[in-house]
């Protein structure tokens, strides 16, 4: 499982990048994804909208068994 996550974060990676930021994965654990932000997006006030209508949801098309992505 984290080798998919860690594929599908490639292509979140290289969206936020252009931006200026950046995503670390940070573990797994039943079913929950923590990432953590960095660059730009750490302390962007649409980080949150960032999150849940681009990161999450592409993570959860490429790996179904994610329950939820959280940051950390």
């Amino acid at each position: 499982m984290k080798e998919k996550i860690e594929k599908a974060l490639e292509k979140v990676r290289s969206a936020l990048q252009q931006d200026g930021g950046d995503i670390e994965l940070v573990g797994i654990e039943n079913g929950v994804v923590k990432v953590r932000l960095k660059g730009a997006c750490a302390g962007c006030p649409m980080s949150q909208m960032t999150m849940a209508n681009f990161v999450e949801a592409e993570l959860k098309k490429s790996v179904p068994e994610i329950k939820k992505v959280q940051a950390v």
